[in-house]
């Protein structure tokens, strides 16, 4: 993104964030929701937004526990693949090799039985004795190696077997891992939608601005440490083509699980970005977090990745001035937004 319309968004993001907390805006909830407390109390609208945001939280956090197990199940599979491949070569193998074995008796069966050297004693030829010799010697060194190479195969294939096995075994775990966690990100997003939907139209208008506020008064307040002044590096080759991916899917709408091309989930849409830039990354921002470099806040440049929350269960790609692109729940679109606006863990690089 040229940097004139990186800074002309940060500071449209920022005016419009500013024009939410103008006087005679009102954020506060003095009247009670009809969402009701365990209690039977009602709810205040804060309450109820974090509630509602502590749903979003966990069906987050299933939700890379999803795309974990979904990446492990691919390569799981793409093992098992290959395992399949190399026990049917070991088996043809097998098949060759007891030819050749077969081949070898029947020879012997045709004459009388009698192994090459008495044969070749009876012949009553000394000359082709000692012409033989080393033909002998070369044909027992031969079914040596015969049957030793028939012993590795064997065993070869009783490892590629049991490997194969082991497998199975975790892509069934993994199956396991991956319906629980469905069911845990329906179970908190459906919880979450029905808070939202007992709010009167009012209350949903003034609840939107509430989180508005939030995320403005953290960007601020990130902001207000002198933050910026400290970060100024340029975007790599690489890193340019990551944004330019990632700014260029704003507007597309966030679906758990989902990886491009018309819809994303946080993750999703950094993963992708990356590998529109030729640069692999990890799937989930757990995975993210734990295996990329990590760099510090002050020497981020655009096209890094800013992983947040203590579970690392969110990241957004900084894109310059202050500012992320990211997918950011359910309901929402890809959008761009302060870069600390909410929590940050850390920051990582794909590509140093």
């Amino acid at each position: 993104m040229p940097k004139k319309r990186r800074l002309a968004t940060a500071i449209a993001l920022v005016c419009a964030l500013t024009a939410l907390a103008a006087p005679g805006t009102a954020f506060a909830d003095p009247a009670p929701t009809p969402s009701a407390t365990a209690q039977g109390a009602p709810k205040t609208l804060d309450e109820v937004s974090k509630e509602i945001d502590g749903l979003y939280r966990q069906a987050a956090a299933a939700t890379d526990a999803y795309n974990l197990a979904e990446e492990k199940t691919k390569q799981q599979s793409a093992q098992i693949v290959q395992l399949a491949q190399e026990i049917v070569k070991g088996q043809e193998k097998i098949k060759r090799l007891k030819d050749q074995a077969g081949a070898t008796a029947r020879m012997q069966y045709r004459n009388g039985g009698l192994p090459p050297g008495a044969q070749m004693m009876l012949s009553g030829d000394p000359q082709a004795f000692l012409d033989g010799a080393d033909s002998l010697r070369q044909g027992q060194q031969a079914t040596q190696g015969l049957l030793a190479e028939l012993d590795r195969t064997q065993a070869d294939l009783a490892a590629y077997s049991a490997d194969a096995t082991a497998q199975w075994k975790n892509l069934e775990a993994n199956r396991v891992k991956k319906e629980a966690a469905k069911k845990d990100i329906t179970e908190k997003i459906a919880a979450a939608e029905k808070l939202q939907s007992q709010l009167k139209e009012q209350e949903r208008e003034r609840l939107a601005e509430l989180e508005r506020k939030k995320e403005f008064d953290s960007q601020t307040a990130w902001l207000s440490t002198g933050v910026l002044k400290d970060i100024n590096s340029s975007a790599s080759e690489q890193g340019k083509k990551a944004v330019k991916f990632a700014t260029d899917q704003i507007g597309k709408k966030y679906i758990w699980g989902a990886a491009g091309p018309d819809t994303f989930d946080c993750s999703g849409l950094t993963s992708q970005a990356w590998l529109a830039a030729g640069h692999p990354i990890p799937r989930t921002s757990q995975e993210q977090w734990a295996q990329l470099p990590h760099v510090a806040i002050k020497d981020m440049r655009p096209g890094d990745l800013v992983i947040y929350f203590a579970d690392a269960t969110h990241v957004g790609m900084y894109i310059g001035d202050g500012a992320i692109v990211h997918s950011p729940r359910p309901g929402r679109t890809v959008t761009i937004t302060g870069a600390g606006s909410m929590p940050i863990l850390g920051v990582v690089r794909p590509d140093k």
